[in-house]
């Protein structure tokens, strides 16, 4: 299982996540008020807002779709996109895996909505 990585460490994001077949959402590091973390999905998280932070996605493997309200975003490695606060969103992979980093206040709030599916 992977642990947070203490400053002045290189992290190297293939062997923190190789070992992870399922959905897993890991701080690696810890900056300011804000957090790194990485997310090995498998499959799709559930309708949600943040109401305290916008959250910045960072693909480093697969394709990661987010949906919004009105369109699907497709990001694919090297590809970066940031949720403002309180914007509905889901995310999934597209094909059987995906990997990236988020970076988001560290006592970020998570809303589901259930009127969205």
């Amino acid at each position: 299982m992977a642990q947070i990585i203490t400053p002045l460490t290189v992290v190297d994001i293939e062997q923190e996540t190789q070992a992870f077949d399922s959905n897993k959402n890991i701080p690696l590091s810890f900056f300011n008020d804000h957090v790194v973390r990485v997310g090995v999905m498998t499959e799709p998280f559930y309708w949600h807002y943040h109401p305290n932070s916008d959250e910045t996605f960072l693909v480093t493997e697969g394709i990661l779709l987010i949906d919004l309200e009105d369109r699907t975003v497709e990001l694919k490695p090297g590809q970066l996109f940031t949720i403002p606060a309180n914007v509905n969103h889901r995310t999934r992979p597209l094909g059987g895996r995906s990997v990236n980093l988020t970076f988001e206040l560290a006592g970020m709030e998570t809303v589901r909505n259930t009127e969205l599916t």
